[in-house]
């Protein structure tokens, strides 16, 4: 039984929805002249995942939606909240801080993200996390590209409460929590926290990890190197200091035993 299958209202209006994005998608890949092979290579997704949603016997996920978005440059998803759902469209659950959208535009945007390598001692891990509003959760909601780890790339919400003064992405697949504290924007447009996630241990034991983060928003046509920096590298030293400012200047603590 699915979500939705007591409502065939809404699934209508989410078939609908469907549907339109994969004429969109369609009308670009024809507009540009490329296949649909170099499309699911420049977004990073399988040609399966790719013909699968255009055919509509699966929907697009945000995280599909989102990469499709960044490889083409443009936005597919329409915007347009239910019918008779008012404006609540456009202000985020309770859950999430209850935040309007009109207020969180400045989120918007391609980030470059870094982190300890959990792998390589010494080492950062660099990629992009894209954050765009979703009309259909009314909410921001992010997803991660651009990792040499590809199956490991995280999507989920962004919950904005007044309480905290702090930004989450959160990720709930199935249960499984994975979750980035993160500060409001520095003046220069930086972000800071502390990631706790699971790290890969021996065999396929899966260990909490917690580690220092930061982002930074990337111009439009703003390229930045990704996957595993290492000292023998040039912008080691530059993504090193930028990482270092979510502990040094008091963004987020890590507490040891003595």
């Amino acid at each position: 039984m699915t979500a939705f299958e007591n409502d065939p209202t809404e699934s209508e209006a989410l078939s609908a929805e469907g549907a339109e994005t994969a004429r969109l998608v369609r009308e670009e890949i024809a507009r540009r002249r490329i296949s649909r092979q170099a499309l699911a290579d420049m977004a990073r997704i399988s040609l399966s995942t790719l013909e699968k949603a255009l055919a509509g016997k699966r929907p697009f996920t945000l995280a599909t939606l989102l990469r499709i978005e960044e490889a083409l440059g443009v936005t597919l998803r329409t915007g347009g909240a239910p019918a008779g759902a008012g404006t609540a469209g456009d202000v985020a659950p309770d859950t999430m801080g209850a935040y309007a959208r009109s207020a969180v535009t400045w989120m918007e945007g391609r980030y470059l993200t870094l982190r300890p390598s959990f792998g390589t001692p010494g080492g950062l891990f660099a990629y992009l996390t894209t954050i765009r509003w979703v009309p259909e959760r009314a909410c921001l909601g992010f997803a991660e590209s651009g990792r040499s780890d590809s199956r490991f790339e995280q999507a989920g919400h962004v919950s904005m409460p007044n309480l905290s003064g702090h930004i989450y992405l959160v990720t709930n697949e199935q249960g499984q929590y994975r979750l980035a504290i993160l500060s409001r924007p520095t003046i220069d447009g930086q972000l800071f926290g502390i990631l706790t996630t699971l790290e890969v241990g021996s065999g396929s034991q899966l260990v909490p990890a917690a580690a220092p983060v930061a982002l930074r928003k990337l111009a439009e046509a703003e390229e930045a190197p990704l996957g595993l920096v290492t000292a023998d590298m040039p912008h080691f030293e530059t993504y090193r200091e930028m990482l270092a400012r979510s502990t040094g200047a008091d963004f987020a603590r890590l507490h040891l035993p003595c």
